[in-house]
């Protein structure tokens, strides 16, 4: 695992953000259409044609590496490539995350059809990542020191339907390098669909005050 340092500000990479953030929904809006359309053959190869044509235009100019974390010496970090919220992936839907006083860690987020599992409700897995990625940056403690995930339990009570969700998270315990937290996750104004419990681990290296090495 590594952090890599970047010469930007942090008015270029708001900049940056705005920019290509821009391109990620109209890109989440082309899958959510792609999913949803009967057009007839005819317009369907006239919009392929525009997507490999858009497709070219990309590449003119794009790293083959990663995206990874980057942070520069005003204290901004990013993760563009994560995929829940990398602001540049187009598979985050994404999440914006609130850390309130109190240490929890609370989020709301739609979930269309790209994200469909059981007909019409949210496929389990994207809920486990949604979960694992809230807990991590619970434990996180507003990234004052770096975590990963040990081991994640998951408890599924209901369906949860497509559209608007809530899920919230909580440190429950903390010993040494071990930190447990809570967290569920269900329908905006509904009850949780989703219960979940995590172990995360403070790797040694990340104590020593290294930025890369194992996970242990």
């Amino acid at each position: 695992m590594s952090f890599v340092p970047s010469e930007m500000t942090t008015a270029e990479v708001e900049a940056s953000e705005l920019l290509y953030g821009g391109l990620a929904q109209d890109v989440r809006h082309l899958v959510d259409v792609a999913i949803r359309t009967n057009v007839d053959a005819d317009r369907v190869a006239a919009a392929r044609a525009l997507v490999r044509q858009a497709e070219q235009v990309l590449a003119e100019d794009a790293s083959t590496e990663p995206a990874g974390i980057q942070f520069n010496t005003e204290g901004r970090s990013w993760n563009w490539g994560n995929a829940v919220v990398g602001v540049r992936n187009a598979i985050a839907p994404p999440v914006i995350l609130r850390w309130s006083d109190d240490g929890s860690v609370r989020s709301e987020v739609d979930l269309g059809v790209a994200y469909e599992g059981p007909p019409g409700c949210v496929h389990g897995g994207v809920s486990a990542l949604l979960l694992d990625h809230l807990m991590g940056e619970t434990a996180s403690a507003a990234h004052t020191r770096l975590i990963v995930t040990g081991t994640l339990t998951l408890r599924y009570l209901q369906p949860l339907p497509l559209g608007r969700v809530r899920m919230q998270a909580q440190v429950t315990n903390e010993d040494d390098r071990k930190v447990t937290v809570t967290a569920h996750l269900g329908p905006d104004g509904g009850e949780p669909a989703v219960e979940a419990t995590g172990l995360f681990i403070v790797p040694r290296w990340a104590r020593e005050g290294s930025v890369s090495g194992s996970l242990d």
